[in-house]
């Protein structure tokens, strides 16, 4: 991998693109062999890996649209791998084909046999039905797809002219932006995971979703830029001060996260009431209780203590080790929430858990090509908005 100092693009993209495709398409070809084999645990070890990388890529638009909002300055100098990210989120619409052939094998609600005798399913069938189930699915994606192509768009073009302007509108698109953000992935949140226990509802559950999504998405771009590091590409850019921002932001989320998973939990457990209870303890039968237990400490406290002095935000190997973690257990968290739904995996099920070969090949398969878009993206444009008026300012960032 070579880096032009001057234009800061990219000459030799290597082989990282390349290998991912390979791994994409084997793991893709591996996964679709997987659902002769067992259909129904293979939609649901997709469905986890679709949001997954799904997620990453809301994160970094997220986090994008906070950056333009309030004109930062530290984070100019990795706006492009935040860009480059969000890019491939309309491209993963190419990934929901095959949730749409698994509808039945995921969601009750869709029997009409099933919805016929149940009450509660009869008065939510104006929303949960399969045509206006795509029809909020199509939305979704080209709300995503207008957000990242216009603020992509004006990013490239600022690259290429002095306009003062294209900043100006990039948080003009911003600022709508964020609220279609918020009732977008909070809707799609609803759709794709709670309505899968169709009975069980929870307002604050696109919340929860939305910052597991930031959290990965942070882990993400930490873990590339100190892989473009390693490599020697803008090493001398992106200093121990942007890491050291990256890590508090991860620190504050990672505290807001449990803030938000607790609030839920002491609502439903405070209520009472059978509808809502039913999904945490479908969650704390068998095995079920130990990923729990997981998630609490893995997803809040043990973070929660690597990162809360000043050195562990600024110790790289820390920040990467925190990073791959953070990644797994944003995974662990979406297979907690998912699988329990897969016949034989809930409350009825004492024995709990039991992972497939089709969790990691569909994870492979999904995120091979993401990774592939990813850096398609990334090395066909300077590697940093090199007319941003503040760049030179972000490499030169210095924390207080």
């Amino acid at each position: 991998m070579k880096l032009d100092t001057k234009t800061f693009r990219i000459t030799d993209p290597g082989s990282f693109g390349s290998r991912a495709l390979i791994v994409g398409v084997l793991g893709l070809a591996a996964s679709a062999a997987g659902y002769f084999v067992n259909h129904e645990q293979f939609f649901h070890s997709y469905l986890t890996a679709f949001v997954f990388w799904v997620t990453l890529g809301l994160g970094a638009l997220f986090f994008t649209m906070i950056h333009h909002l309030v004109d930062a300055e530290w984070s100019v100098a990795l706006r492009r791998v935040l860009e480059s990210a969000m890019v491939t989120l309309p491209l993963l619409v190419v990934f929901f084909i095959p949730i749409a052939f698994g509808m039945h094998d995921l969601f009750e609600w869709t029997h009409a046999e099933v919805v016929a005798v149940d009450p509660l399913l009869v008065g939510k069938s104006p929303y949960l039905n399969t045509t206006f189930f795509f029809a909020r699915a199509a939305g979704y994606f080209v709300i995503w797809f207008l957000l990242t192509r216009a603020l992509y768009k004006r990013s490239i073009k600022q690259d290429t002219s002095n306009e003062k302007g294209q900043k100006i509108r990039m948080r003009q698109i911003s600022a709508p932006g964020m609220v279609l953000f918020g009732f977008t992935i909070t809707y799609a949140a609803f759709d794709w995971l709670m309505s899968l226990s169709p009975h069980w509802y929870s307002t604050i559950f696109g919340v929860y979703i939305f910052v597991g999504s930031l959290l990965g998405s942070l882990a993400f771009v930490t873990l590339f830029l100190l892989y473009l590091r390693g490599k020697g590409v803008l090493g001398d850019r992106i200093t121990v001060e942007h890491y050291h921002d990256l890590g508090k932001f991860q620190f504050a989320f990672v505290i807001f996260w449990a803030y938000i998973a607790f609030s839920q939990y002491l609502l439903i457990w405070y209520g009472n009431i059978p509808e809502e209870t039913s999904w945490f303890l479908a969650r704390w039968v068998g095995s079920w209780k130990g990923m729990s237990i997981l998630i609490i400490f893995g997803h809040f406290l043990f973070p929660f203590f690597l990162l809360v002095t000043r050195a562990a935000k600024r110790s790289l190997k820390l920040l990467a080790f925190v990073g791959f973690w953070m990644l797994f257990i944003h995974w662990i968290d979406l297979y907690w929430v998912i699988l329990p739904n897969m016949t034989g995996h809930g409350a009825e099920a004492p024995g709990g858990f039991s992972l497939s070969w089709m969790d990691l090949t569909t994870m492979l398969g999904i995120g091979g090509v993401f990774l592939w878009l990813f850096w398609k993206r990334f090395t066909s444009q300077p590697v940093v908005p090199v007319n941003d008026p503040k760049l030179e300012a972000s490499f030169n960032f210095v924390n207080g």
